[in-house]
């Protein structure tokens, strides 16, 4: 005895095609949207870089934590509040610059401490956030 096959149906088989198409032009429509919009990120992401550039020194080298002594340090990511409030008499502001970030007021301060020169750059990480240290760098 032979076992008959189940035969497809024609529509049914159109039905799957049909399917199958909708699907491959839904991820190519959003793969399409997101190649459009990862440039105007880019552009936007290295316009705090420029503005900051403007203000520091080329000769600086960015670290991402500055040695007070003791025990005192900076990092990058501490308040603004804490970092003022580890700095000492013996550091001397030299500078201070401000300018609008894109998330907030960019604050750039140049200190000296035993003749050697460091610069604070204090701005928001999120919209309504306190401003942090975003940079710090050694002259």
């Amino acid at each position: 005895m032979e076992a008959t096959r189940p035969r497809s149906t024609l529509s049914g088989d159109w039905l799957i095609a049909a399917a199958l198409l909708a699907a491959t032009l839904l991820v190519g429509v959003l793969v399409v949207r997101e190649l459009r919009v990862a440039p105007r990120a880019v552009t936007v992401a290295s316009e705090p870089v420029g503005a900051t550039s403007v203000s520091v020194p080329s000769d600086a080298v960015s670290v991402p934590t500055l040695m007070l002594g003791a025990g005192k340090e900076i990092r990058v990511g501490d308040s603004r509040g804490e970092t003022l409030a580890r700095l000492d008499a013996a550091v001397t502001l030299v500078k201070q610059a401000e300018e609008q970030g894109p998330l907030g007021l960019r604050e750039i301060r140049a200190y000296q401490l035993a003749g050697t020169k460091f610069i604070l750059v204090f701005e928001p990480f999120e919209r309504r956030g306190g401003p942090r240290v975003a940079a710090i760098y050694l002259q």
